[in-house]
């Protein structure tokens, strides 16, 4: 070996020790994401019947975001943005299709686990933390140390229930019998080998990425008895005409979905059935949370670790006349937001804006990291300390190219990409069923809002597919058909 190696393998040992010293003491992470929860969970007060008591304790331990929200409603680009910590509309990432490192401007961008890597920690996720495929298996170990598995749902031999997409995914119903053969389990037993496997020498960042309650919306029969059967399962609070005073552009961020309309769900008889079969499959994937804290606990490191849940985005069940997401009003958006462990007050709530975004700067400020600049997101820190603390942000939504919605402490405002607005006051209209835009009296509480509007708007990246709009000689276009606003289905 000539000299010269030697100095650099010397220089690479005294590196690493030098970060390894550095990272010595500091808190370490487990991340929790969910996919698709919306704000139903008995912490929240939202759903009188649901039952998620490990996220609840979780809860009570830490600080809860009651008003927080996703920066898209959609799996992809909301998961890109709070990992690489910027808005949607500085990524041009809106669709299910691509990936961060397949954007040419984001190949080199540090993502939040490669931040904890570059601080000395170990760094493992299992599940779908990052969208599914969004990642090449070439790139994974240069986003964690280690990439564990994310199995996906099981699926019964046929559809229990005939949707009119026909989508395999799309269904709902008790499957399958035993919990040990559902995807999330699997992937708390992955969680639970990882942490019980960590160096005992460095912190560790450790992500969890549970699948349920998106669709298919299955657990065991176990779950279902935990809820009354479907004559007395609460539907959420719907008025049939809430469209009447909603512009008609609002219908094209969901202009054509696999997920069924309210309308179908009442003529087939499916709305409180697949309200049971969510709250269901959110009970059994709360319980999958309770196993991995339960670990936690085992290892001896829990109370120097801090814990963060979140869901990527919300989901409609009725609401505004649809199921699922892509929509920037509350059901679609609000998500929980769930910080515990050290430098966080147990047991309060905050009713301040806040959003998926913050989650990057807070935890490097929590973790005593060196900040990252660019970032488009706050620390939540103060609220950490103090969940009365003012926020001066706004949380703000996007969903495709210059569709915002601005979401303060009392009011939403959205502004589509034609113009068109809805603004709705929560002091008097929890529900969003009255759009107050037209009206002169809240021209000042319009202009407030509408100047936290992203300012940056980028076009989509190349090779944006899936739930895309965009507009193409003169004509909106989904997902590359042109609309037509006839074909419209309510």
């Amino acid at each position: 070996m000539n000299t010269m190696c030697r100095i650099a393998i010397a220089f690479l040992v005294l590196a690493a020790s030098s970060l390894a010293a550095e990272a010595a003491g500091k808190p370490n992470v487990l991340m929790i994401a969910v996919d698709d929860l919306n704000n139903w969970i008995g912490c929240l007060g939202v759903h009188p019947q649901v039952k998620t008591p490990q996220i609840d304790r979780l809860a009570a331990r830490g600080t809860l975001f009651c008003n927080a929200h996703c920066q898209s409603p959609l799996c992809n680009p909301s998961r890109a943005s709070l990992l690489t910590g910027l808005r949607p509309s500085t990524t041009g990432i809106y669709g299910l299709v691509p990936g961060i490192r397949d954007v040419e401007r984001l190949k080199a961008h540090v993502t939040l686990p490669q931040h904890f890597a570059a601080a000395g920690y170990f760094t493992a996720t299992s599940g779908k933390v990052y969208h599914d495929g969004s990642i090449k298996p070439k790139d994974r170990p240069k986003e964690f140390h280690v990439w564990g598995p994310a199995p996906g749902m099981p699926l019964p031999p046929r559809k229990f229930v005939d949707t009119p997409d026909k989508m395999r995914a799309v269904d709902w119903g008790v499957f399958p019998e035993n919990d040990a053969d559902q995807a999330d389990w699997k992937i708390a037993d992955a969680c639970i080998a990882q942490l019980q496997s960590v160096p005992a020498d460095k912190p560790f960042f450790v992500c969890v990425g549970f699948r349920l309650p998106h669709v298919p919306c299955f657990a065991s029969k176990k779950w279902f008895d935990l809820y009354p059967g479907e004559d007395g399962i609460a539907l959420p609070p719907v008025q049939m005409d809430d469209r009447r005073d909603t512009p008609e552009f609002s219908w094209y961020l969901h202009w054509k979905l696999p997920e069924p309309r309210l309308s179908w769900l009442i003529r087939a008889n499916q709305w409180r059935s697949l309200v049971r079969c969510y709250l269901a499959s959110t009970t059994f994937m709360d319980s999958q949370v309770g196993r991995v804290l339960d670990a936690l606990e085992r290892t001896g490191r829990a109370r120097e670790t801090i814990v963060v849940l979140w869901s990527d985005n919300g989901w409609h069940l009725g609401e505004k006349g649809i199921t699922g997401k892509n929509t920037l009003w509350d059901p679609g958006t609000n998500v929980p937001l769930i910080f515990a462990g050290p430098g966080v007050s147990a047991g309060a709530k905050c009713t301040q804006p806040a959003e998926l975004l913050d989650i990057y700067p807070t935890l490097i400020e929590l973790c005593g990291l060196a900040p990252r600049e660019g970032l488009e997101g706050h620390s939540l820190v103060p609220q950490l300390r103090d969940a009365r603390t003012p926020r001066p942000w706004p949380a703000i939504t996007t969903h495709n190219q210059n569709n915002h919605g601005v979401r303060s402490e009392h009011w939403r405002y959205i502004r589509y990409a034609d113009g068109s607005e809805e603004l709705y006051d929560y002091r008097a209209d929890p529900h969003e069923w009255k759009n107050l835009a037209k009206d002169s009296r809240y021209a000042e509480v319009i202009r407030d809002h509408a100047r936290w509007l992203p300012k940056v708007n980028e076009a989509p990246v190349p090779g944006s597919a899936h739930r895309v709009l965009t507009r193409e000689d003169g004509r909106w276009v989904w997902e590359g058909k042109p609309i037509d606003p006839a074909e419209k289905e309510e």
